[in-house]
């Protein structure tokens, strides 16, 4: 088995944000991927006295130990277990209750003998590729169906935060696992998979420079390395040329990649 994680900060000024593991059971059988993306913060009080790599590393740890060792229980349970878990870590320091208390974005991967399980929650997204060379794409589109205009005010957008007929996210309620995107597909049917936070899928969805398809592609033949390394001569490009369409001029980018064995 192949595996290759990258990640880099979208500016050396701030902590990266992102999180990201694929790991072996010790067992030899199977493996897991887990991605986070961290929510950045306005600033301002958001309720809680820890930052949010002190969150993602403490979700992303609890999800890689539970996605490895509970192969009994589905993701969406992992994830549950593991979100309750990190909230108790601050419950009696922080206002878990505040719109902006930590909170990240989540892909899980776990694969065995006979299947491979998947969990996408909000705007980070999961490749499953298949023998013959196609590529789907698991995505959360939620967060894409809210107009720009809201998306510009940061209140309105906090309105819809968690919130039905909004978009959701990891943060302090167990609850929000059950609004995740899961599946389940047939070993024998993925020959490899890939986790790109939104800073490692602009490459597709905001520059347009290939298709789901080609970023695969991109990952097999450099490596989440080589894809990083794209994403951030676009947006030094585009810097010169009036800026990135959307977003951040440079965020935080990370990709997982892990071609499976052969059955």
């Amino acid at each position: 088995m192949r595996s290759d994680v990258a990640s880099l900060p979208g500016t050396p000024e701030r902590p990266n944000e992102d999180w990201v593991a694929a790991v072996l059971p010790a067992s030899g059988s199977g493996g897991t991927v887990v991605l986070l993306d961290g929510v950045t913060p306005p600033v301002g009080d958001v309720g809680c006295v820890h930052t949010v790599p002190w969150f993602t590393a403490r979700l992303g740890g609890a999800l890689t130990e539970l996605s490895a060792s509970r192969p009994d229980m589905p993701l969406s349970g992992i994830l549950a277990r593991a979100i309750r878990r990190t909230a108790d870590a601050h419950r009696d320091t922080c206002d878990l209750s505040h719109v902006r208390t930590p909170q990240a974005t989540v892909v899980l991967a776990r694969w065995g003998a006979t299947s491979v399980e998947h969990l996408v929650l909000s705007d980070s997204t999961l490749l499953l590729e298949s023998p013959d060379g196609t590529v789907r794409a698991v995505l959360d589109d939620r967060l894409d169906r809210v107009p720009d205009e809201i998306l510009r005010s940061r209140a309105a957008t906090d309105r819809l935060r968690n919130q039905e007929g909004g978009f959701f996210t990891a943060a302090a309620d167990p609850a929000v696992a059950e609004r995740a995107v899961t599946g389940t597909t047939p070993r024998a049917e993925v020959r490899s998979l890939a986790a790109l936070t939104d800073g490692a899928s602009r490459w597709v969805d905001l520059f347009a420079e290939g298709t789901w398809t080609e970023c695969l592609g991109v990952l097999r033949k450099e490596g989440p390395v080589g894809l990083l390394h794209r994403v951030r001569a676009l947006e030094t490009a585009a810097e010169r040329t009036g800026g990135v369409p959307r977003g951040k001029l440079h965020d935080d980018a990370t990709a997982a990649y892990v071609e499976l064995p052969n059955l």
